[in-house]
């Protein structure tokens, strides 16, 4: 049984390279979600996410890649929040919500002039991780392997921006530097991931793994180390039980999303089982104590 969910699917190639994919994006998604979460930039995240739906879907409508055109868009949102940020002196928070309306209307706008609106509409929002083939596999494990090796170069200096900003000013590190390369390692993550699961679920291969990593992880080393297992190992699952269910019980379900949702039953059973430690710890606890 367990042979025939987890290993036969990836018989067959499309399923190997979406696997691929998945483990990918989750190693280069666990290592930067944890430092998207010690910086509090989660919304920034979610903000590109959705920036990026009309880079795409010019690319899209002009049979171009999509990969520069969210490539392209990423960049221009990243500039105009500076600028909102800086010379109109604009709540980040504001503007970036400002940002998130006008790019994802322009992006609506533009996928709606075409006659197959719906399906490329969907195909945008929520990605086909079935049909990624060798050359994105490709490009995803360039871009990984660049971001991956930026950010372990930095590594310490990050985390002590993160932990202590006024020091790290204090020592002489170019903090805007090393926010603007934290910046363009998210933009990057969200660049590969949105051309597979879509501009609406990408944001959960950044931030659910690493979210259910702070709850085991007692360092920052063993908090990535742990959401990447976790993305590879829950990507595999709900890679695996959405063709179990698709094809073998005759029941759709859209893969992107079940591996998803595989990450959120993850978060909830790690969540629930570390507070019920917490519980019979503290039980424990107390009767040494009454003794």
């Amino acid at each position: 049984m367990i042979r025939q969910l987890l290993v036969e699917p990836y018989q067959l190639g499309f399923m190997r390279r979406a696997l691929l994919e998945v483990v990918l994006l989750g190693v280069l998604g666990g290592v930067v979600g944890v430092h998207v979460l010690l910086r509090r930039l989660t919304f920034l995240t979610e903000a590109l996410q959705h920036t990026v739906f009309p880079g795409l879907a010019v690319a899209f409508a002009a049979g171009q890649s999509l990969l520069l055109g969210a490539v392209t868009a990423a960049a221009v949102t990243i500039v105009l929040l500076a600028f909102l940020t800086t010379r109109l002196r604009i709540d980040q928070d504001a503007g970036l919500a400002v940002l998130i309306a006008t790019f994802f209307a322009f992006g609506v706008v533009i996928v709606s002039r075409r006659t197959g609106y719906t399906s490329d509409l969907n195909q945008l929002l929520f990605g086909r991780i079935l049909d990624v083939d060798r050359r994105q596999v490709v490009e995803t494990a360039v871009i990984a392997f660049v971001v991956l090796v930026l950010v372990a170069v930095a590594h310490k200096h990050l985390v002590l921006v993160a932990f202590d900003r006024a020091q790290a000013e204090a020592l002489g590190y170019r903090v805007v530097v090393l926010d603007l390369l934290l910046n363009a390692a998210v933009a990057a993550t969200v660049v590969v991931a949105v051309r597979a699961v879509g501009t609406v679920l990408m944001v959960a291969f950044v931030v659910t793994p690493a979210a259910s990593a702070r709850l085991l992880g007692r360092s920052v080393a063993a908090t990535m180390a742990i959401a990447v297992v976790l993305a590879g190992v829950l990507g595999w699952v709900g890679l695996s039980a959405s063709f179990e269910a698709s094809v073998n019980q005759g029941l759709r379900l859209a893969s992107g999303a079940t591996v998803v949702a595989a990450f959120t039953v993850g978060f909830c059973v790690i969540g629930a089982g570390t507070q019920l430690v917490r519980r019979l710890g503290a039980r424990r606890g107390l009767a040494k104590a009454a003794l």
